[in-house]
């Protein structure tokens, strides 16, 4: 009897290796691939470079470069040996050189790496935007991080290594922030600081053609914001405004300046975007990124009426911002990981987000100028490239299980790489 057993038990064994292996070499189906590669994205998050005369370099394309951080374990993707950006670099380029094709198309430049990559409209995380990238095909993200931090923050620069710069950075864009409204320093009261710098740049933002907002907070602290008593916040600002407050009060100052902000975006039209994923650097607090620290800013009913964007998908918590989907102002991107990570692991990101709500899912590459070997434009190159055979994974899995028809995988697609970004900023 023991042996009847031992033997079934190593054939069912055998079989689901068998099915196992069969699962992991699916093929995206030829007809989704060619409805797929049709499709012209709309990109919900990339950091473009523009074009700038000899001897200028534009450096508006981050608030926080990643270029001065301390090494750390890069993914393997990502490194020099695995040839992935020379091979990107070689697709876009095979003929002619980058700097060839720069000076040909000159301020075209931007639109035209869009069009290599199949790219109709990108979210552009920057700054500033200028001169070769503007309306209709780049639209505006700025970053709003700096307006947390209007107090003495020495203290929190001394955390770790890289915080140095982060917070310098930070401090300069605010000081960014204060000349254009007019202001060598803070104001002497919130209600002032709120209405006369935050609002008032939130306005100018908006009217410079921002459809979203975008905070990279996770790189300084955790996603745990709450919404504490306005007196509270006052009593901070007033005590500390030449002083460094306790980490506790300065957390309450920073959640209610988020939570400012996120209802003015909604009361402005724009969207809020998130880093929620783990993210660059050695001391970066993945923990902190989790999007699940959101919930609380999710479930405010003062919040409603703002749509929240999680960049990069919540890498490596997918399965988390899966839940979150459930939340009526929720939404998700799949950037950053269409560059990290491999295909395969992506479509099952994406195929679990598809099977729950497939309205709140965008296409995005994060398109970053990591180095000269990987621009933006091999960046770009590389994410569209993964994330169109990964969302054609995921879309044939489902076909093959049964869970919907070759026509609603087209219409996903659709969806996906264009619709859902199109319908959440009005993108006509």
């Amino acid at each position: 009897m023991c042996n009847i057993v031992g033997d079934l038990s190593r054939v069912l064994y055998a079989a689901s290796l068998i099915a196992f292996s069969a699962a992991a070499q699916i093929q995206v189906d030829p007809q989704i691939a060619a409805a797929i590669a049709k499709i012209k994205a709309i990109d919900n998050h990339a950091h473009p470079v523009r074009m700038t005369p000899p001897g200028e370099k534009d450096m508006e394309f981050d608030a926080l470069p990643v270029d001065t951080m301390e090494p750390y374990t890069e993914p393997l993707r990502t490194r020099p040996e695995s040839g992935e950006a020379a091979r990107a670099h070689r697709a876009m380029f095979p003929s002619l050189t980058k700097k060839q094709i720069m000076d040909r198309e000159r301020d075209r430049y931007p639109a035209w790496v869009l069009d290599q990559i199949g790219v109709d409209v990108m979210l552009a995380n920057r700054v500033a935007m200028g001169p070769s990238m503007g309306p209709p095909r780049f639209l505006w993200v700025p970053y709003e991080d700096a307006f947390m931090y209007p107090l003495d923050n020495s203290h929190l620069v001394s955390r770790a290594p890289d915080y140095k710069e982060l917070f310098a950075d930070e401090e300069r864009l605010l000081k960014r922030y204060l000349r254009n409204a007019g202001l060598e320093r803070i104001p002497d009261s919130f209600d002032d600081y709120l209405s006369k710098v935050v609002t008032r740049t939130l306005e100018e933002q908006r009217r410079g053609g921002a459809i979203a907002v975008k905070f990279e907070a996770a790189y300084l602290r955790a996603l745990d914001f709450a919404n504490p008593p306005r007196s509270e916040a006052e009593r901070v600002y007033s005590q500390h405004r030449n002083s460094a407050p306790s980490d506790a009060d300065y957390k309450i100052l920073q959640d209610a300046i988020f939570h400012h902000i996120a209802a003015e975006c909604g009361r402005l039209g724009m969207a809020v975007h998130l880093h929620a994923a783990a993210g660059a650097g050695g001391y970066f607090n993945i923990a902190g990124a989790n999007p699940m620290n959101m919930e609380s800013v999710l479930n405010d009913p003062s919040l409603r009426k703002t749509n929240f964007v999680f960049i990069h998908g919540g890498w490596p918590f997918t399965r988390e911002t899966t839940a979150l989907l459930s939340k009526p102002n929720a939404y998700l991107d799949f950037s950053e990981q269409t560059f990290n990570n491999y295909p395969r692991e992506v479509a099952a990101s994406i195929r679990g987000w598809l099977e729950y709500a497939p309205e709140k899912v965008l296409y995005a590459t994060d398109a970053y100028p990591f180095s000269e070997e990987t621009g933006w434009e091999e960046a770009g190159w590389m994410a569209n490239k993964t994330g169109r055979e990964a969302l054609g994974l995921a879309l044939t899995g489902m076909l093959q299980d049964g869970e919907i028809t070759r026509a609603r995988a087209v219409e996903l697609a659709r969806m996906v790489l264009r619709e859902n970004a199109a319908k959440l900023y009005k993108i006509h």
